[in-house]
């Protein structure tokens, strides 16, 4: 139901107020980027609260949508727990508690007695937020509840949150590192399929104020259910037939753009040679390096490349659903890169889009929800399809055939 959507837009607000405060508040930025040496009596704390942030962002969204749609809090899954331990060893279950005074003692638990920043922790978790977005407001849908599940990336990209700078410019408008490519991921799925059918992106750090410092955020989101498919890029329908036009890229290029390197990509800074050599015949120099599974899933959401590809299995099913879910509503979608590779006649040519609700057989711990055959996000299928038909042979060994 779209209720839900604009329940998740409005909490994943209040999460990058959190995601802000903790880096622009001077008693929270403090504790956040400090570094205990070896034997430092506090240095567990230190550890812990590079965590904090992302927890108590990951409990206010599961505790404010149970409030208002009583039974899907037990359906919100994350990577982080929310049990903490502190310096005189007691265990300590961080929750949103019903006053802003009861969530200051209990951070204060957390924090090992530092009233001041859990005094500033608990304003901005307490504080009302509104959103609304006139596109979604004129929809109403009706989706089941008891079928929907939710993945939730409270802060992805933690490095760049806690270490990332200001002041990196990007390149033709993708950031490599730095605050910007921070974001709070939030996926809705069938609990039955497995399909995305809802995402939000926010991401919290797109602009700065030079005089206050103060950052402003931009939010992002999608649906997709039977047939209806909205999302917050769409234009005005006046405008939608030209957008149409321009994005589908391939035929309507000339001779000379139909060269290979009419695509591009964002990749990891950690991505293989092998893919990255296989890349530069498809892209030649259009291939941008980016932080942040969620904010390289953006970017091509936001047009900035087309296509999303990572070979490894280190991205998991919080990383990919939001994303997933928005490139669904525009017409694209999220693959296994594995399984496209793998694909003939035998095997059939579906393409593999990654599904969110079944564990990996035998995997243990947070690998049980990885992508384990990479992925590929995005926006257009014959896009993809043209871009697969020109990966492949860059990427089969070179030798005669036997």
């Amino acid at each position: 139901m779209s209720d839900i959507l604009r329940e998740l837009l409005r909490v994943s607000e209040k999460a990058a107020n959190i995601a802000r405060a903790c880096r622009q508040q001077e008693a929270l930025f403090q504790l956040l980027i400090e570094e205990k040496k070896d034997g430092e009596k506090n240095k567990k704390f230190a550890v812990d609260f590079k965590t904090l942030a992302d927890v108590l962002v990951q409990e206010v969204i599961k505790q404010n949508m149970e409030n208002k749609f009583p039974g899907l809090g037990k359906k919100i899954l994350g990577e982080e727990s929310n049990e903490f331990t502190n310096d005189l060893g007691e265990k300590i279950t961080l929750r949103l508690c019903p006053t802003e005074e009861e969530t200051v003692e209990l951070l204060s638990k957390v924090l090992s007695g530092n009233k001041l920043a859990s005094g500033a922790l608990a304003k901005v978790v307490h504080q009302d937020v509104t959103f609304t977005d006139p596109t979604l407001d004129s929809v109403e849908i009706n989706i089941p509840q008891d079928i929907l599940g939710i993945w939730v990336d409270p802060i992805d990209s933690t490095y760049q949150y806690i270490k990332g700078s200001a002041d990196i410019k990007s390149n033709q408008g993708i950031f490599p590192s730095g605050l910007q490519c921070v974001t709070i991921l939030i996926g809705v799925y069938d609990l039955h399929t497995g399909v995305p059918l809802m995402g939000v992106i926010n991401q919290p750090f797109v602009s700065q104020d030079l005089n206050t410092l103060r950052w402003k955020g931009q939010c992002y989101w999608g649906l997709s259910y039977l047939g209806t498919n909205i999302h917050s890029l769409q234009l005005p329908d006046s405008k939608r037939k030209s957008s149409d036009t321009r994005s589908r890229v391939p035929e309507d290029r000339s001779a000379e753009a139909e060269c290979s390197h009419r695509f591009s990509a964002v990749i990891s800074t950690s991505e293989k040679d092998a893919i990255k050599a296989a890349l530069s015949h498809v892209c030649g120099e259009r291939i941008f390096p980016a932080a942040g599974a969620g904010y390289k899933s953006l970017c091509v959401v936001q047009g900035l490349a087309d296509i999303y590809i990572f070979s490894e299995d280190t991205t998991f099913k919080w990383d990919s659903c939001a994303a997933h879910a928005i490139l669904r509503a525009m017409g694209g979608g999220m693959v296994d890169l594995r399984q496209c590779l793998q694909r003939n006649s035998e095997t059939g040519l579906d393409l593999p889009q990654l599904v969110y609700h079944v564990e990996n057989e035998g995997a243990t711990g947070v690998d049980r929800w990885a992508n384990k055959g990479g992925l590929i996000a995005y926006r257009s299928r014959k896009q993809l399809e043209t871009f697969l038909s020109l990966l492949i042979p860059s990427l089969a060994p070179v030798g005669p055939r036997t």
